[in-house]
């Protein structure tokens, strides 16, 4: 199914990053031929009264001014964006209470096809976000980090797979494939120490998948020589000039929510470039 409808939380400060963020997000929406939803939700946390002195703003009164000034410019950014990159594109805004922001993203986001997240290095609150959409929206979600802003670009020529013949990883794959029928190169990737007959069976056999879709995959391992399965992703995946990676997220089962939880984890806090998760 094309994508055709995609959404954007609007959330956090308007810093430089998360504005050039946006941009990109929107430029991604344009390139895919979609409609781009923007969504900004602030704090409608009730503040107990304080006494202050008469000549002193009162500090819960700047607290809700400088939070309605930052999802005004987060606003202003998308729909500039969204001007300029000619796309149809519409805004909302609105309040609820800070323990429901995420939860009330999650929702907006199932009636979307892709959901597209700008992330912060390691920070606590958009770990949170992407968590919540990712059990909640039963949709996928593309990360956009910040830290590589200047450096990524909306078309995703280069991508890769990280395979790990899980339901999770074949559910992003097929939730991936007009991304990947777009793509010039598509690597499929399994991060093993040991390559048994197995793992070159569960490779080769995606490979044929994907060609029955006109995607011309090749298969190789790759070794983790003790390092942590995310951290090897991300270092192939920038050696490589990845533009995007497609990977599952999270595991029932404990033992591979020990192994690829962590993946998960680390992706997460640092993407090395675009990351489309699915769970």
């Amino acid at each position: 199914m094309p994508i055709k409808d995609v959404f954007l939380p609007l959330f956090g400060e308007p810093r430089a990053p998360t504005l050039a963020a946006i941009e990109k997000c929107v430029a991604v929406a344009a390139d895919l031929g979609a409609r781009i939803t923007g969504l900004a939700l602030e704090d409608d946390a009730f503040v107990r009264p304080k006494v202050v002195f008469p000549d002193d703003p009162p500090a819960a009164e700047l607290s809700v001014m400088r939070e309605a000034g930052d999802m005004q410019q987060l606003l202003n950014a998308f729909t500039n964006a969204a001007s300029r990159a000619g796309i149809r594109a519409q805004s909302r805004s609105g309040r609820v209470p800070a323990d429901q922001i995420a939860s009330t993203l999650a929702e907006h986001a199932r009636f979307s096809d892709l959901t597209l997240i700008p992330v912060k290095l390691h920070d606590s609150r958009t770990e949170n976000i992407v968590e919540t959409f990712l059990f909640q929206s039963g949709r996928p979600l593309l990360l956009c980090p910040e830290q590589h802003v200047e450096a990524l670009r909306p078309e995703f020529e280069n991508v890769m797979i990280a395979w790990d013949h899980s339901a999770r990883a074949a559910r992003a794959v097929g939730d991936a494939l007009p991304i990947l029928q777009a793509a010039a190169v598509v690597r499929v990737i399994t991060v093993a120490d040991d390559k048994d007959e197995a793992i070159a069976q569960s490779g080769t056999s995606l490979v044929h998948h994907l060609r029955e879709h006109g995607v011309y995959a090749s298969f190789e391992t790759v070794r983790g020589n003790g390092s942590s399965i995310g951290k090897v992703l991300g270092s192939w995946a920038q050696s490589h000039a990845i533009d995007a990676i497609v990977m599952g997220a999270y595991h029932h089962s404990r033992l591979n929510e020990i192994v690829w939880g962590g993946v998960t984890k680390t992706v997460i806090g640092q993407p090395p470039c675009w990351v489309m998760m699915s769970h």
